[in-house]
């Protein structure tokens, strides 16, 4: 009896490992065509950074402008970036280690990002102002899959509280204008084919954005919906966040439900990392 139950033990083992290393390359089989899909939907812009361009803006954006971004800077065209951090689903649920890695084009707006989790995957992107998000247990089952409009707001919602970590994507522009709010705020108003999303940025007195506030679709409803940025570091002299925070901002009570950190990140390289 007890050789028959080390015998289906090690069966079921072996199954097990199967099953996620199966998972784990069709995953990344779906991020790698997801990918080449955002990036060849995009192209490269030919333009650099210019104070002059920015002096009709709102003086918070001004600040912010130049404190992230020094004049003559190429524009980013394309990002990849790697993460890790916490993450978790519901107010009462523990926090889960994440791994994540995201990728992002500015001239065509779209991004897609990757998060592996102990026991699932979740790939959440925007493309061609389509938004959508798929979730699967051992990267095998799928738990969720979700698009519509309502999808497609938060996603560009998502596109533009993240445009911190590619500056040059908040000059105005054919998707983007700017709304005065007072010394330490402003509106941005970012549209993309049938939708348009607003938020507002908070500043310091430095020019760092702290704060980005917005409303949000949380299934069926809008919520107020809250990114904090922190700990500024220069990377190819761009000043940039490598701390987030997401929250939820509920009747019931705020709910942070995302932690990352920024352990890599890179420009105009429109690949994927190996």
């Amino acid at each position: 009896m007890f050789k028959k139950i080390l015998i289906f033990a090690g069966v079921a083992g072996f199954l097990i490992v199967i099953i996620l290393i199966t998972g784990n390359r069709m995953a990344k089989s779906q991020l790698e065509k997801s990918v080449l899909e955002l990036f060849s939907s995009s192209q490269e812009i030919s333009k650099t950074v210019v104070y002059e361009e920015i002096e009709e803006l709102p003086e918070p954006i001004q600040r912010y402008l130049r404190y992230s971004l020094p004049e003559g800077k190429p524009y980013i065209s394309y990002v990849r970036l790697k993460h890790r951090g916490t993450f978790r689903i519901r107010p009462d649920q523990k926090w889960m280690s994440i791994k994540g890695e995201e990728y992002f084009t500015t001239q065509k707006i779209g991004f897609v990002w990757f998060g592996k989790l102990p026991l699932f995957f979740a790939i959440d992107q925007y493309i061609d102002a389509e938004g959508s998000l798929i979730a699967k247990l051992f990267s095998l089952i799928k738990v969720a899959d979700a698009k519509g409009e309502k999808i497609n707001q938060g996603e560009l919602l998502r596109w533009l509280g993240e445009a911190v970590w590619y500056p040059t994507a908040l000059i105005p522009s054919e998707y983007l204008r700017w709304e005065p709010i007072d010394k330490d705020s402003a509106k941005a108003i970012l549209s993309d084919h049938s939708s348009t999303v607003e938020g507002i940025f908070h500043f310091n007195k430095e020019g760092q954005i702290t704060k980005f506030t917005a409303q949000r679709y949380k299934e069926d409803s809008l919520e107020n919906w809250t990114g904090y940025y922190r700990n500024y570091k220069e990377i190819n002299g761009i000043k940039i966040p490598f701390d987030v925070e997401v929250v939820w901002n509920l009747k019931s009570g705020d709910f942070s439900y995302a932690r990352f950190n920024v352990i890599e990140i890179e420009y105009n390289n429109p690949s994927i990392f190996r």
